[in-house]
């Protein structure tokens, strides 16, 4: 394939600059001052050259396809020779149809439609593929567990999994424990504690720099607090365990409370703080976007610009406020380095901050990078619950889509 890729950019790329030029020059050369052009010069070039490539493009991603798939492996020297030709007949084609009457705006146009919905279906088609890996995977898992069992469930222990995974199991074995519930109990509590801290001081943080800073300020801290965005999430976990979780401890012991060292409640705080710039910069945008005419009418009425914030402005940016805190939510969920390295890996069931727990994204990873057989129920439990994630994360756009355009039409 390396090759095949180097054969087609040293074929095509030469043809299509050529295609360009030959096609300026002939709508050039055929200028009539009578006549009206339809298209500027340049656009006649770019329709020389999609005719070039276009087929070529066709043609290598059928025959990629059928590679992939094992249906038919073409030679790629025959491959690309046929690529070539195609290019060389598109550029012949393309010349010969190149006139002052040719509409190429109206054609490039179309195709430039086509493409933009290729790639939207592109899109939806790998979410579909996503969908239907986990949801076929997770079929398998609950053939093995009860899907009762594993959404009702207390307990997590699959140490014996790999005994029926391997058909060794015997009497004497214990049965392991696919209970879900408190890795989702762990996933929520850290991500709850992570939203106190994130959305408040990222709101107020956006508040302050769109309504209150001035404009040399507001250049200075809004770079600033979009470092923390660049932090790797590594960095964090160290942080949580070695600086936050001691930190916790030293706290609790002080005012008569046991916390251990790999708690949920260091994980949250440092989570919420690697998602104050998520939350701060895109409610900043949302804020400063809400014309201005309406912060003056509010101002001219008499309202005091506290009040105007509070019934004017927020209002009027809350469906992208609600956006943002979304998106914070996503990231805590799927953050997994922070809580391995300062939760702990224990999945307990408890609401307890100050004691360690899991979340759903750390036993996926501990499921899938261990030496279990891939058709283990251990392995196939992370897809179970990879699975319910994202029924959860579904369930959660659209109530936040209702109350979206809930406020909107309130707003309008």
């Amino acid at each position: 394939m390396s090759h095949l890729a180097q054969a087609l950019f040293a074929g095509l790329l030469p043809l299509a600059i050529i295609g360009f030029m030959l096609g300026r020059r002939k709508i050039r050369f055929q200028q009539d001052p009578a006549a009206r052009f339809k298209s500027p010069e340049h656009l006649y070039g770019w329709y020389a050259v999609i005719w070039i490539l276009l087929p070529a493009l066709v043609v290598c991603c059928v025959a990629a396809t059928l590679d992939i798939i094992g249906v038919f492996e073409v030679p790629w020297t025959m491959f690309a020779a046929l690529a070539l030709a195609l290019a060389a007949g598109g550029l012949w084609l393309s010349l010969k149809a190149i006139k002052p009457s040719l509409r190429a705006r109206t054609f490039l146009e179309k195709v430039i439609v086509r493409v933009l919905l290729l790639a939207s279906l592109l899109s939806i088609l790998t979410t579909i593929g996503i969908v239907l890996s986990i949801l076929f995977e997770s079929i398998q898992f609950f053939k093995i567990v009860s899907i009762w069992d594993f959404l009702t469930g207390t307990t997590w222990n699959p140490d014996t999994a790999f005994l029926i995974g391997a058909g060794r199991a015997t009497e004497g074995v214990a049965k392991p424990e696919f209970g879900s519930v408190p890795l989702f109990a762990g996933t929520f509590v850290i991500t709850g504690i992570a939203m106190l801290v994130a959305i408040p001081v990222g709101l107020y943080s956006a508040i302050c720099m769109s309504e209150y800073a001035s404009t040399r300020v507001r250049k200075i801290a809004k770079p600033a607090l979009e470092i923390l965005a660049g932090i790797p999430t590594v960095v964090y976990g160290f942080f949580a365990a070695i600086t936050v979780s001691p930190f916790v401890v030293k706290v609790a012991e002080s005012i008569g409370l046991q916390a251990d060292f790999t708690n949920a409640l260091s994980p949250g705080l440092v989570m919420g703080v690697m998602i104050i710039p998520l939350v701060s910069s895109l409610s900043d945008d949302v804020i400063s976007a809400v014309p201005q005419s309406l912060r003056e009418g509010s101002l001219a009425l008499g309202a005091y610009p506290s009040e105007t914030i509070k019934r004017v402005v927020i209002p009027a940016a809350l469906p992208g406020i609600v956006s943002a805190c979304l998106l914070a939510i996503s990231r805590a969920v799927g953050e997994t380095m922070i809580v391995v390295m300062a939760a702990g890996l224990q999945p307990n069931l408890t609401l307890n901050p100050l004691e360690g727990m899991t979340t759903v994204n750390v036993r996926i990873v501990d499921a899938l990078t261990g030496d279990q057989a891939f058709n283990s129920p251990e392995t196939l439990s992370a897809f179970g619950l990879g699975m319910v994630l994202l029924v959860m994360t579904l369930v959660l756009n659209i109530i936040s889509l209702v109350v979206i355009r809930k406020f909107r039409q309130r707003y309008e």
